[in-house]
């Protein structure tokens, strides 16, 4: 099913009723968490390298700041909504709680096609973006970092263009920035240093070992690439990758230290030596241990979930399972490390990176890369210790973990009013 059916914001908001359900959340911060506290729309006019002008879209949204700054992506990509914004900044809300670092939800994105704009016009693009919502981000507000479409370099252009307006340079408004910037070490495997943890805790709740498991991975950009590099460097057999031009497999393994070199060259994992084309809707399908949907929302509906034959599902992507989905492949055994606790190793960096800004003294990347372990294994256990208490599924225990703490916050803080 298209993701454009399913509406993400709708997702996520049945998700929280079932986990507010189970909790015993009151009806009041029911509604507050039910709503985003701000949603900003801005147009964009551009001056393109053709000498014409564009006018683009631009949304900027925070779900809550209870708990801390908001903190969410810059996303660039066509089909950027409002809806999904406001579903991606509610996600972040719930997963920096799950992962207990102080942090709100956040998220911004723009109507684009990043790949069809040269290197002046996304850097004239993101200033004025930055230019239009400066008075709604900053360190103690609200702090971006990369999304689909955007990189290091685009938040140094966010750096920047918020520093020439405040008259200071301010290296924590921003995250995964280049290192020579204030950027951290480990900040670009992070996301899928996170699903390696994840996927290592999963294996060892079903009594078996990460080496030797079989992997497919949904998505090879920053997320899937790493995250099959390292599953692959932590003795699992990456058997199937997929991206947008196509899918291959080889179940023997593939070689993941060349696939990734093949697909800096090529730009695209098909036409790999050493691996044979495959249908990319049956990568989700295929027999494994491990699958990785790292992509993008809704690739697991009510529609193929009955066909996964995963033993565990680790969610690299956001939403990548549709709420229809989730009984059926609790039905069919498949244990799902949720999005919100699977892909939470970026955040903890740029929380790593955020606090290395604003006390002036940088980590080693040992160091780093330990405290995510920590981070993340304690996150791990607590959801499914949360699970196992309130008798659910791992994503509406991981829910449910992210309410106590949100809502903990928000009783102690009281209404303003």
């Amino acid at each position: 099913m298209s993701a454009t059916l399913i509406n993400p914001y709708e997702a996520m908001q049945a998700r929280l009723r079932v986990a507010a359900q189970l909790y015993g959340l009151d009806d009041a911060l029911f509604k507050v968490f039910m709503a985003t506290n701000r949603s900003m729309i801005v147009s964009l006019p551009v001056l393109m390298d053709n000498g014409q002008w564009e006018v683009f879209t631009g949304y900027r949204v925070q779900h809550s700041t209870a708990r801390g700054p908001a903190k969410g992506g810059i996303r660039y990509d066509l089909n950027v909504s409002l809806d999904e914004i406001k579903a991606l900044a509610a996600w972040m809300t719930w997963k920096t709680a799950v992962v207990d670092v102080p942090f709100g939800g956040g998220k911004g994105g723009i109507v684009c096609d990043p790949n069809r704009l040269s290197l002046g016009e996304k850097e004239r693009l993101t200033r004025r973006y930055v230019a239009e919502i400066m008075d709604i981000i900053g360190p103690d507000r609200d702090v971006p970092a990369p999304d689909m479409g955007t990189d290091a370099q685009t938040m140094a252009w966010v750096l920047d263009t918020y520093s020439m307006h405040v008259r200071r340079t301010e290296n924590a408004v921003v995250t995964g920035k280049p290192l020579g910037l204030g950027g951290s070490l480990g900040r670009t495997e992070a996301t899928g240093r996170g699903v390696l943890i994840t996927a290592r805790e999963a294996m060892q709740r079903l009594g078996k070992p990460l080496a030797g498991a079989t992997v497919a991975i949904q998505g090879f950009g920053n997320v899937g690439g790493q995250a099959a590099r390292l599953l692959h460097e932590a003795g699992a057999r990456v058997v199937a990758v997929s991206d947008l031009k196509g899918a291959i497999k080889n179940d023997r393994g593939l070689d993941i230290h060349a696939l990734m070199k093949h697909a800096a060259e090529a730009k695209t994992v098909t036409g790999f030596k050493g691996s044979e084309p495959m249908e990319p809707a049956s990568l989700l399908t295929h027999a494994v241990d491990i699958l990785v949907p790292a992509a993008t929302e809704n690739q697991i509906t009510e529609h193929n979930a009955a066909q996964v034959r995963a033993k565990i599902i680790v969610e690299g992507a956001n939403g990548p399972t549709t709420p229809e989905a989730d009984p059926i492949l609790l039905e069919h055994g498949v244990l799902v490390v949720p999005d919100i606790l699977a892909n939470a190793g970026g955040v903890t960096v740029s929380y790593f990176e955020w606090v290395q800004n604003r006390q002036g003294f940088y980590w080693r990347e040992r160091e780093i890369n330990e405290r995510l372990v920590d981070y993340m294994t304690h996150a791990f256990q607590a959801t499914f210790a949360t699970t196992d208490k309130y008798k659910t599924n791992p994503r509406i225990g991981a829910y449910i973990l992210a309410l106590d703490r949100v809502a903990q916050a928000m009783r102690y803080r009281g209404f303003y009013a």
